[in-house]
């Protein structure tokens, strides 16, 4: 009798034994929860790489060129049928120095130049730049009145920034105005065709010889063709943001035809082919607004 009662008691304390050694080996479901699994990522380098387009060269001016975010209010001022490159220039901050509307819209240079490098390079690349001249104004670096002309006729004076941001500021707003939409581009003046055959034999040659220039500027700059001292025509290029109107310029004058030939100019539409942007380029120039710089570069 007593044997049965103490094998009947063994038997009633098993599934409590069982449980309390399930209990201590069981992971809660909480516990498992909180466990991850480790997750292989790709570097962010990697991924930036596949989204970056890079110029020829670095410099001090392009690595404080952060690309600022559009405008905000650009997609709306669309919609309403306001040019988004206006819009561009409206919604930037105001400050000393500002971003110049283009006067027309980012696709009015297709095919030549294509609507998102148009955008890119006006509102972000030439934003930068106007950027970094309100944060030298800020940081008393340059004062608030200053022209930028002022600056770029003692550019050698300066730190590094201030030079490249006002060559860059300058480059830009008149890049703009040398080229116009389909039937606004006019015609080049007969003074300013006769100075250019006389120069260089025709305008046929003047075209190759301007972009034989700009093909061999190393890495990253600008071609112009410029009034120089003695009032006669000459094609030069500058390094970076550098133009003939600076005081360190190899040769000064003014310019009345200039083209870009950074690779964010043209990059997206042309790649690696830089002579082939260069020879489409003369279809965007408006003849109206060189032939009368040219005329007010004699008068000076």
């Amino acid at each position: 009798m007593l044997e049965r009662l103490a094998l009947a008691t063994a038997v009633a304390a098993f599934p409590l034994m069982a449980y309390a050694q399930t209990a201590e080996t069981e992971t809660p479901p909480d516990a498992e929860a909180a466990v991850e699994t480790p997750v292989e990522e790709t570097p962010a380098a990697d991924a930036a790489a596949t989204e970056a387009t890079t110029d020829d060269v670095a410099t001090d001016d392009e690595a404080t060129e952060d690309e600022a975010a559009p405008a905000d209010g650009s997609d709306e001022a669309a919609a309403e049928g306001e040019p988004a490159a206006e819009a561009a220039a409206e919604d930037a901050d105001a400050g000393a120095f500002t971003l110049p509307e283009l006067g027309y819209a980012y696709d009015a240079l297709e095919p030549v130049i294509d609507a998102q490098t148009m955008e890119l390079h006006h509102s972000r690349h030439h934003q930068t730049f106007v950027d970094n001249l309100n944060d030298a104004v800020e940081n008393g670096v340059i004062p608030a009145d200053i022209e930028i002309e002022e600056i770029l006729a003692s550019a050698s004076t300066y730190p590094n920034q201030v030079r490249n941001s006002a060559g860059g500021h300058w480059n830009h707003t008149f890049f703009w105005e040398i080229m116009a939409p389909e039937g606004e581009r006019g015609e080049m003046s007969d003074a300013l065709s006769e100075a250019i055959t006389a120069v260089y034999g025709s305008e046929e040659e003047f075209r190759t010889a301007f972009n034989d220039a700009g093909a061999a500027r190393f890495g990253s700059g600008w071609v112009w063709l410029i009034v120089n001292d003695a009032n006669q025509l000459e094609i030069t290029t500058t390094p970076n943001q550098d133009n003939p109107l600076m005081d360190a310029a190899e040769v000064q004058g003014t310019p009345i035809i200039g083209n870009d030939v950074w690779e964010h100019a043209y990059y997206l539409n042309y790649q690696n082919r830089r002579a082939e942007y260069l020879q489409n380029w003369w279809d965007v120039v408006n003849w109206d607004e060189v032939s009368a710089r040219y005329e007010a570069a004699l008068a000076e």
